[in-house]
C-alpha cells in the first residue's frame, strides 16, 4: 500500500533524526547503544502509529535489531518470553477457555440481569457483572465475545425500545473497557507495565497490590460511565418504562442451562476458579506466585478427571501474537533503561525536579488518555509510554509505581473511533441488531474522556496514597 503524504512527511522526518542519532559525534552525552535503542525505539514507534503493519511484527523487528547489534544479548531477548507474567497470561486463558465452555457466563448473566425492574438497575446489574468478568477473562477482546451473547440475549427482549438497545450496545464495550483496570490479567498492557518497573527499579507490582489499587477505580469509574451511557444515549421518557428479562430469553442464545442446578462440570469450574481468585488475593498470607497459582488452575481445568475443557483446545484461545509482542516489548524496556537512552530522552522534558508532583501525573494522564488517537493497540501505548513515564517520574521525585499505574489506567480510555479499540468495533458492527454510531461515541467520549482522566489523577493523588503508593518518591518505604 502506498503511502500518503502525510506518512511520507512523517518518515522522512523520522529517518532524518534517526541519521542524526546513528552518527557517532551526531549528538553528545549518548553512547553507541543508546543511540541504536533510540534509532529503533523512533522506528518502531513511527510504524506503530503510520502504518497497518502488524504490530506483533514490528515488535519482533525491533527485538530482533537490538539483539543483533548488540544492545541486549540473545539470552535477554528470549528470557523475556519466560517471564513468570507471560505464563500468567497463558495459564489465564486456559482458565477462561474452561470457564467459556461449561456455561457458567449464561447463567451469571440470567441471575444478574433477571433482577433488574428498571432501565437504570438493568444498567448498574449489567455493569457490575462485566467487573467481575475481568476475574475470569483475560483481556478485552476475549471479554467482549463472552458478552456479546447476553447483549444479544437483551437486545431481542428490547427490541421495541431502540434506544435502550442501542444504550447497552454502548455501555458493554464501555465497561469491559474501563473495568479491564481491576486485575493484573485484565490486559496485557499491564503485564508489559508490570516488567517495564521491574526492570527500570526493581519494583514488583505483585497480584494484590495492582488489585488493591485497580479495583475501586475500576468500580467507580465503570458506574460513572454507565451512568454516562445512560444520559447520552437515551431520553427520560426512555428510562421511566419497566424492563423484564425471562430466562428463557436469555437461554436462547446460551447452549447450556442458565437455571436450574449446577451440572458437575459447572460446579467443578465454578469451585476451581473461586480457589484460583482466593489464592491470587491471598497472596501475601502463603507466598505462592500468581503464574503458579495459574498453572496449577490450568492443569487442573485440562485434567481427564477434573477438568472441562482439552489442554489443546485451552492453548487454542491463548493469544500467541499478543505473548511475543509482550516479551519483544519487554526486551526494549531493558534496552532503553539499560544503554541510558530512556534517561536522555527524559532529559529533554521541561521541568524536572522542580515540576509540582500534581502537575507531573497531570500530564502523565492527558497524554496516556488522548494516546489513544494515535497508538490504537494497548499494549503498544505501554509499551511506548511505561519505560518514559518511568524514567520521568525518578527524574521528577515521584513515585515511578504511582505514575507508571495512572499512565496504564488513563490509556485504557479508547471510545473515540469505531477502531480505537476491538470490544468497540465488534459491538459497532451487528447486523440485524440497532447499535451506535461514530457520533454517539465522540458524544460520549466529550464528556467521557475527562471524566477519567480526572478520576484517574484524582485516585493517584488522594485514593492511592493512602493504600500505600505515596506520590513522592522519596516518601516510599
Amino acid at each position: 500500500m502506498p503511502l500518503t503524504l502525510r506518512q511520507t512527511t512523517g518518515l522522512g522526518a523520522v529517518l532524518g533524526l534517526c541519521a542524526l542519532l546513528a552518527l557517532p559525534g551526531g549528538l553528545s552525552g549518548l553512547g553507541g547503544d543508546a543511540r541504536l535503542t533510540l534509532v529503533v525505539f523512533i522506528l518502531a514507534t513511527y510504524t506503530w502509529i503510520a502504518t497497518s503493519v502488524d504490530d506483533t511484527y514490528v515488535a519482533l523487528g525491533a527485538g530482533l535489531a537490538l539483539t543483533a547489534t548488540g544492545v541486549i544479548s540473545s539470552e535477554t531477548l528470549f528470557a523475556t518470553l519466560g517471564d513468570e507474567t507471560v505464563w500468567l497470561l497463558i495459564c489465564a486463558f486456559v482458565l477462561a477457555a474452561a470457564v467459556t465452555k461449561t456455561g457458567l457466563a449464561g447463567r451469571a448473566a440470567a441471575f444478574l440481569v433477571g433482577g433488574a425492574g428498571t432501565v437504570r438497575q438493568l444498567v448498574h446489574l449489567t455493569t457490575a457483572g462485566l467487573v467481575v468478568t475481568a476475574f475470569a477473562v483475560p483481556a478485552t477482546s476475549g471479554r467482549a465475545a463472552l458478552a456479546l451473547p447476553v447483549f444479544l440475549a437483551l437486545a431481542k427482549a428490547l427490541a421495541d425500545r431502540t434506544r435502550l438497545v442501542v444504550m447497552l450496545a454502548l455501555l458493554f464495550p464501555t465497561v469491559i473497557l474501563l473495568s479491564a483496570v481491576a486485575t493484573l490479567i485484565g490486559a496485557g498492557a499491564h503485564l508489559i507495565t508490570v516488567g517495564v518497573l521491574w526492570e527500570q527499579t526493581g519494583e514488583e507490582l505483585s497480584f494484590v497490590t495492582w488489585l488493591i489499587l485497580g479495583l475501586p477505580l475500576a468500580v467507580v469509574s465503570s458506574h460513572l460511565a454507565a451512568e454516562l451511557v445512560l444520559l447520552t444515549t437515551t431520553r427520560r421518557a426512555d428510562r421511566t418504562g419497566p424492563v423484564r428479562i425471562t430466562t428463557k430469553e436469555i437461554q436462547e442464545h446460551s447452549h447450556s442451562p442458565v437455571e436450574g442446578p449446577l451440572t458437575p462440570p459447572e460446579a467443578r469450574c465454578l469451585l476451581l476458579l473461586g480457589t484460583v481468585v482466593l489464592l491470587w488475593c491471598s497472596e501475601p498470607l502463603h507466598g505462592v506466585s500468581p503464574a503458579l497459582v495459574a498453572l496449577i488452575g490450568a492443569v487442573v481445568a485440562a485434567s481427564p478427571a477434573l477438568g472441562t475443557v482439552g489442554l489443546k483446545d485451552g492453548l487454542r484461545t491463548v493469544p500467541w501474537p499478543l505473548l511475543l509482542f509482550m516479551a519483544a516489548t519487554m526486551a526494549m524496556g531493558i534496552a532503553l533503561s539499560e544503554s541510558g537512552a530512556a534517561d536522555w530522552l527524559v532529559g529533554w522534558v521541561p521541568g524536572g525536579p522542580s515540576t509540582p508532583p500534581w502537575m507531573f501525573l497531570a500530564g502523565v494522564v492527558v497524554i496516556s488518555t488522548a494516546a489513544h488517537l494515535a497508538l490504537q493497540s494497548r499494549s503498544a501505548r505501554s509499551s511506548v509510554l511505561v519505560p518514559l513515564v518511568v524514567a520521568a517520574a525518578m527524574a521528577a521525585g515521584v513515585n515511578p509505581v504511582a505514575a507508571a499505574f495512572a499512565s496504564t489506567a488513563a490509556a485504557g480510555f479508547c471510545h473515540t473511533l469505531p477502531a480505537s479499540a476491538k470490544p468497540v468495533a465488534l459491538f459497532a458492527d451487528l447486523p440485524g441488531t440497532p447499535t451506535y454510531t461514530p457520533r454517539d461515541l465522540l458524544r460520549l467520549s466529550a464528556v467521557l474522556a475527562p471524566l477519567t482522566a480526572a478520576l484517574v489523577l484524582l485516585f493517584a493523588l488522594a485514593v492511592w496514597p493512602l493504600l500505600g503508593v505515596p506520590v513522592h518518591l522519596e516518601t516510599q518505604p
